[in-house]
């Protein structure tokens, strides 16, 4: 009996669902993180250029000059260039960190509003669960199945509540 009534009490609460990755990319602070990731990458391109142009420059140097240079100073030169490859793979390695820290650092206060609205509807819609889905995707949300029918999407009332109006 307690089973019974514990079943049905359960069915009876709301279930919704949202695509965030409908909404995020539509939020105006998303387009200004894009650029500003852009940028940072630009800057950090640029750095690494310098340092591939330095690295050629050297290199068609030590080629043009080989066999003048005595055992002596081909390997310090040898020895330049391979530092000098060794700086350029040390620094895109760090460069490619510092690119997912920069968008980990310039998305997460964007999600965390856009989540924060999900919660605002979520609560003022009487909602018990509200499932993250990618449109009808219930895999996108890590759900073997979900009826859509039977699992309201909240995804206009989330980028309303964020005062995003789809363009048409």
């Amino acid at each position: 009996m307690v089973f019974v009534l514990g079943a049905s009490s359960a069915s009876a609460q709301k279930l919704g669902r949202v695509d965030l990755a409908a909404i995020v990319p539509n939020m105006p602070e998303y387009t200004e993180a894009v650029a500003n990731l852009e940028t940072y990458g630009k800057d950090l391109q640029n750095q690494l250029e310098q340092i591939q142009v330095e690295f050629n420059q050297k290199y068609a140097d030590y080629d043009k000059n080989m066999n003048t240079y005595n055992d002596t100073v081909r390997q310090m030169k040898e020895s330049e260039l391979q530092q000098l490859q060794q700086r350029f793979d040390e620094f895109r390695q760090i460069a490619q960190q510092d690119m997912q820290k920069k968008e980990a650092e310039l998305m997460e206060p964007i999600y965390e509003k856009a989540n924060a609205a999900v919660n605002t509807v979520a609560k003022a819609g009487g909602y018990a669960v509200i499932f993250s889905t990618a449109g009808d995707q219930a895999a996108a949300a890590g759900l073997a199945y979900f009826d859509p029918a039977q699992v309201k999407d909240i995804t206009a009332e989330v980028k309303k509540q964020l005062g995003i109006v789809d363009a048409k």
